[in-house]
């Protein structure tokens, strides 16, 4: 069978049409079926190396084996979060300005193999401080260049992928990928392998990942077009004053960040009731993982028929879980076996369904020369917002861990129910 013919029956199977009855140009219609393909081959590795690369759990155990410092350890995450975030308002300008933004996710895709390598590097020959130090630096530049393929990818799927079929994209590999890093989850549980040689592995594999992506990517036939320049820097978020839609996906976007930030506070409730087993990392990757292979394909498809009414459906559902979880630790129950990791389990299926469905709709909803600048303005802000939600910790001390996880539900229910406002896009 040829290549072409092999790429025609996986696409059909895949999206169930042709692909033939949509928006795009002809000559993207002609590629579709190969530039779908490629653009799941390379997400597929991306989010396997993301989730190889997790600094909530993977980095963190790594920097704690290696005897760094708490206060390296801590700065993990807001490294990660600002440094894939902030910088898009500035790089979105720049990759406005290539004809074919396919190089800027490639060169991103590049840069974050470096990163991870460094990080290879210095576990393999450093400790204590030097290590911790190393490892945030390169973790900074992970960061950064994921930004960089951040704001080009929405773009270049928006370009070559048709309007019904993009959130399929998404969901499909997010699914394959969550196999791969439950496979590894199952290896960390099983202590067959020392942990520490195993998690540098696995920070290995994360930069072959994302060097092989950048390969795939790179082949992608992308229709060039002219370069934009209207709005540079901190202009963008005048779009925020012009445009109603976008301001209120971003509201609706910042009201649903808790399905991102819960997960570790429920397995604060988890471990303060006595399940020592959530205390493991692979028992938190593996629930994370088992999440996005159950969720992530059927999320991407409803996606593609009103990524609007995902986000308000995975809102709701962050919502009833959380609450769940509150009233069994109320109740007394939270410690009983299967409690707690069921809401966790139902939260990071909320957490993918806002994941997949935010996407979509950004792609959909943003113009075709806008979509950088869209993309850029909605994940800083939503960076800004992220980095002072996750301050929310020190309100433990007032209001308990299940207090904290009252605010989120609150918030998740504030989303959902404006998230059903959204346009129709």
């Amino acid at each position: 069978m040829k290549s072409h013919d092999i790429a025609d029956t996986a696409f059909e199977l895949l999206t169930g049409d042709d692909g033939r009855d949509d928006d795009l140009p002809d000559c993207a219609q002609e590629a579709e079926h190969g530039n779908f393909l490629r653009h799941m081959g390379a997400l597929t590795l991306s989010k396997i190396a993301d989730g190889l690369l997790d600094p909530k759990l993977v980095l963190s155990f790594l920097l704690s084996a290696l005897g760094a410092p708490a206060a390296l350890i801590g700065m993990l995450v807001p490294v990660r979060e600002a440094g894939a975030l902030l910088p898009q308002l500035f790089t979105a300008s720049r990759i406005r300005a290539m004809a074919r933004r396919k190089w800027a996710w490639t060169l991103g895709a590049a840069g974050q193999a470096v990163g991870a390598g460094v990080i290879v590097f210095a576990a393999l020959t450093l400790s204590g401080l030097a290590a911790g130090v190393a490892i945030v630096a390169a973790l900074g530049l992970v960061a950064v260049s994921r930004s960089v393929c951040s704001v080009a990818y929405k773009d270049v799927l928006g370009k070559t992928v048709g309007k019904p079929r993009r959130g399929t994209v998404t969901g499909s590999a997010g699914s394959i990928a969550s196999v791969i890093v439950a496979l590894f989850a199952v290896l960390l549980i099983a202590n067959l392998i020392p942990r520490q040689d195993l998690v540098i592995g696995a920070v290995a594999a994360a930069a072959s990942c994302f060097a092989l992506a950048a390969v795939i990517f790179a082949g992608l036939r992308e229709p060039a077009q002219p370069a934009e320049g209207d709005h540079v820097g901190l202009s963008q978020l005048s779009l925020l004053g012009t445009d109603d839609d976008l301001r209120r996906f971003v509201i609706v976007r910042c009201l649903l960040l808790p399905t991102a930030l819960a997960p570790p506070y429920l397995v604060v409730l988890s471990a303060r009731a006595g399940e020592d087993v959530f205390q493991g990392l692979g028992v938190m990757m593996l629930a994370t993982a088992l999440a996005g292979v159950s969720s992530a394909y059927i999320w991407g498809r409803l996606s593609d028929h009103s990524s609007r009414l995902v986000l308000a459906l995975a809102g709701g559902a962050a919502a009833v879980f959380l609450i769940l979880a509150i009233a069994l630790d109320l109740a007394g129950q939270s410690a009983t076996q299967w409690a707690i990791p069921l809401c966790l389990f139902g939260v990071m299926i909320a957490y993918q369904g806002v994941r997949n469905s935010r996407s979509t709709y950004l792609v959909n909803l943003a113009p075709e020369d806008r979509r950088a600048s869209y993309t850029a303005v909605a994940n800083t802000v939503v960076g800004a917002v992220l980095i002072a939600m996750g301050g929310i910790g020190a309100l433990s001390g007032l209001i308990g861990v299940t207090g904290i996880l009252g605010v989120f539900a609150a918030l998740s229910i504030a989303g959902a129910a404006i998230g059903f406002t959204l346009k129709e896009v």
